[in-house]
């Protein structure tokens, strides 16, 4: 045969579908492009992933520049018989002096396998002509994360010639395994001179065997050379699955080395419910990015400020802490609902969070089918400082799947309610209002006090606690509190040379550590570090000499507050911890916590070498060297920590 050539489809008698229609069938969705292929292409993998297989699937994302031994036989063999450039971009592409591509790559999937004519495809197996062929196929996996089948166009999108190639391994009806690469493009309907006519075509083409009377994929060794002259990555002998090459990726004005970072936090952002370990240890899902032969690392989210958050919110929704949500009429199970919250530092939004619209602050719930993608995070109240947040996972009842698969757009990433009819409306209606209710008890935004939280009402918290750091929250919550802003404040640690904070006032950024006050006067319900016990000029009795103020830091899946501090005095001493709580409305420092409340603890010291002691008191050598005392803060609490400091005689 002939080598593989572009085959342009033109308008049949009976009509078609023009490539812009196509290209548009994803509509305007909010997401960028970049976010919108991972989100697509992975549920395409895990769509297709092998049944009953004992690994997990591996997706990946490589970037490279096509290198100059490969570069010859790009050209040759994507140039034969592509039509005139004003109709086919990917002409002026190839004569760039480098030719950058995208290529998304799945293992231990099925590939596309199938008939590869679309007439002959009446059966289940037509993964070919569904990604190839068809446009707005339906899912035919139950629970998958599929629906309209018009995900694929993201490929097309993101290719600025809107070209393609599709290199994919799959078993055949003789439990054989096929080789298969086909080259796709889809740009724009044009009109073509032919002999003394003109004719119109859809600006749908295929790169392939042309000799028959359909364009056909190559198949076999003639696929394996065409792939090895093309440099692209070969299938191992008993591997399956698909590589989807994008040719001149769109990458948003990002340098190549900086879309591959945003791609893998967009991956931890999207895809973090298929990076957790299941009952076998294994993830459902392994996932890297590569650019130009360096791996960009896709943050782990157990360990990842905010998304553990998240973690710990899927965790309470699989657990016993966890909830069903119900519409009332008419009577349906909805799904389950998992919620945590906690102090936490402000964050640094990543591009990819911004994406989501998540800035400084966490208050939000994750929205999932029972395939346990992302579909959205979902925004609740916000928390009044930025020192606190709350996170939730939704994942819909197995029997919800359909209903909640047909409120979602083409792209995935909403539930519309309106997009749907009586009943099935109301459910998803129902779904907002029930999050929304089980929100407001978690916050206590009705003012009163959960089951576990202290007997103070914590709901109308005021200017007057602004200044307040509220203790790291457990499930009973309570509302939070405002945070001021930036205060004048020593360096030195003595008592009588502490500039006392402005109580209450604000400015536009919150501040993350707390503000200390003296061990004297009225606290304004401040969260601080006493400064009690600094010696006059000339003296040489022990003190304690604050290093800044009080912060939060994450400590395994909780934050801890912190105070440093130094001993000026050389010598041995011993230094304890006094702890304390202000309860909004109470005004005052409380030692002895009510029934079933609980006080901050002392967690240890840990010296310049990050070794942590745990005895109180603990014996510590005066001089330079900084030391911190790790405390675990009381719930629905305003923590107060005092050092204090008493020589050891001989």
């Amino acid at each position: 045969m002939t080598g593989p050539r572009w085959f342009s489809q033109p308008y049949p008698p009976e009509g078609a579908s023009a490539a812009e229609g196509i290209r548009n069938q994803l509509g305007r969705p909010e997401l960028d492009l970049l976010t919108i292929l991972v989100r697509e292409s992975a549920q395409n993998s895990w769509d297709a992933r092998l049944p009953q297989s004992p690994v997990p699937v591996d997706y990946r994302i490589d970037m490279w520049t096509v290198g100059p031994a490969h570069t010859s036989a790009w050209r040759e063999l994507l140039l034969a018989g592509a039509p005139d450039a004003d109709a086919f971009p990917l002409r002026e592409t190839l004569r760039l002096a480098s030719i950058r591509v995208l290529a998304v790559t799945d293992r231990g999937t099925r590939g596309l396998g199938g008939p590869t004519r679309a007439d002959d495809a009446v059966g289940r197996d037509r993964d070919f002509v569904s990604f190839i062929r068809n446009i707005g196929e339906p899912r035919d996996r139950a629970l998958g994360g599929g629906t309209y089948g018009f995900g694929k166009g993201i490929f097309y999108l993101l290719s600025r010639p809107g070209t393609v190639l599709v290199h994919s391994r799959c078993r055949t009806a003789h439990g054989t395994y096929e080789t298969r690469l086909i080259g796709c493009t889809l740009w724009k309907s044009y009109v073509a001179a032919e002999g003394s006519g003109q004719r119109r075509y859809t600006g749908r083409h295929w790169w392939g065997d042309t000799t028959r009377d359909v364009v056909e994929p190559l198949v076999g060794r003639e696929a394996e050379a065409a792939v090895q002259r093309l440099g692209l990555k070969p299938f191992g002998p008993q591997e399956t699955g698909t590589t989807v090459v994008v040719i001149d990726p769109n990458l948003d004005d990002l340098e190549p080395p900086d879309a591959a970072d945003y791609l893998s936090h967009t991956i931890a952002w999207h895809l973090w419910p298929k990076m957790l370990s299941g009952s076998d240890n294994q993830p459902a899902m392994r996932f890297s990015v590569m650019c130009d032969g360096i791996e960009h690392s896709v943050p782990d989210p157990s360990s990842t400020r905010p998304l553990n958050l998240f973690v710990a919110a899927y965790e309470a929704m699989q657990g016993p802490n966890g909830r069903h949500l119900e519409c009332l009429r008419p009577k349906r199970r909805l799904g389950r609902l998992g919620l945590v919250k906690r102090i936490m530092p402000p964050l640094q939004a990543t591009r990819a969070a911004r994406m989501l619209d998540i800035e400084d602050m966490i208050h939000h719930v994750c929205l999932m089918r029972p395939a346990e993608l992302v579909v959205t995070y979902h925004p609740g109240p916000k928390p009044a400082s930025t020192n606190q947040g709350y996170a939730g996972v939704f994942r819909a009842d197995e029997d919800m799947d359909e209903i909640y698969a047909k409120a979602e757009p083409p792209t995935h990433d909403a539930w519309h309610p309106q997009s749907l009819e009586r009943p099935e409306s109301t459910y998803v209606h129902s779904t907002f209002r029930r999050i929304g209710e089980s929100l407001e008890q978690l916050l206590s935004l009705s003012g009163t006090a959960r089951a576990g939280a202290s007997n103070v009402a914590l709901g109308a918290a005021s200017s007057f606690f602004s200044g307040l750091v509220g203790g790291a929250w457990g499930i009973g919550g309570a509302t939070a509190y405002s945070k001021p802003g930036s205060t004048a404040m020593p360096s030195s640690g003595d008592e009588k040379s502490t500039e006392r904070p402005n109580a209450g006032r604000r400015t536009g950024t919150p501040q993350t550590s707390a503000t200390a006050v003296t061990g004297t006067g009225h606290t304004d319900g401040q969260t601080y570090s006493d400064r009690s016990g600094a010696a006059g000029p000339g003296t040489t009795r022990p003190r304690v000499q604050y290093v800044g103020d009080p912060y939060f830091e994450d400590r395994d899946d909780s934050s801890v507050l912190i105070q440093e501090f130094r001993l000026p005095v050389p010598g041995p001493q011993q230094v304890r911890i006094d702890l304390g709580v202000t309860l909004p409305g109470s005004g005052g420092r409380e030692t002895d916590p009510p029934i079933g409340a609980s006080m901050p603890a002392l967690i240890g010291w840990e010296d310049h070498t990050g070794r942590l002691h745990s005895s109180d008191p603990q014996l510590v050598e005066g001089g330079e060297s900084v030391w911190r005392a790790v405390v675990r803060p009381a719930p629905d609490t305003m923590t107060e920590i005092a050092v204090k400091v008493q020589a050891v005689r001989a």
